[in-house]
């Protein structure tokens, strides 16, 4: 699994939650459809904002972010994003109470102390 981070720098104000929330389900319109992508999580912070995109391979993140999308996030927020893939191998998830390796559920560390 990939996970990439975006980053479009603010040097204003945090947006208001009620603007974000729009505009992230808008675009949620585009990122439906994108191949081998997961999940997307939209990020609003006090000096920036984003997503982080969960990608099923690396070839699916790359495809997305091509050459031109950059230019393409420019030319919708007004500035120049950061990108950054990370190769992820452990999930925890404490939700369903499990870790995956590699996307397969491995036995939970804690459970082997539960049993000493």
């Amino acid at each position: 699994m990939i996970i990439a981070l975006v980053q479009i720098p603010s040097d204003g104000p945090k947006r208001d939650r009620d603007v974000v929330v729009d505009m992230s389900l808008e675009s949620t319109k585009i990122y439906r459809e994108v191949k081998g992508l997961r999940r997307k999580y939209y990020l609003n912070g006090e000096k920036a904002g984003g997503g982080v995109y969960e990608f099923a391979t690396r070839e699916e993140a790359e495809e997305w972010f091509h050459d031109g999308w950059a230019d393409w996030m420019e030319g919708r927020f007004g500035v120049r994003p950061t990108l950054t893939l990370f190769d992820n191998h452990v999930v925890l998830d404490n939700e369903k109470g499990e870790v995956r390796v590699d996307g397969l559920s491995v036995p939970a560390p804690w459970a082997e102390d539960a049993a000493e």
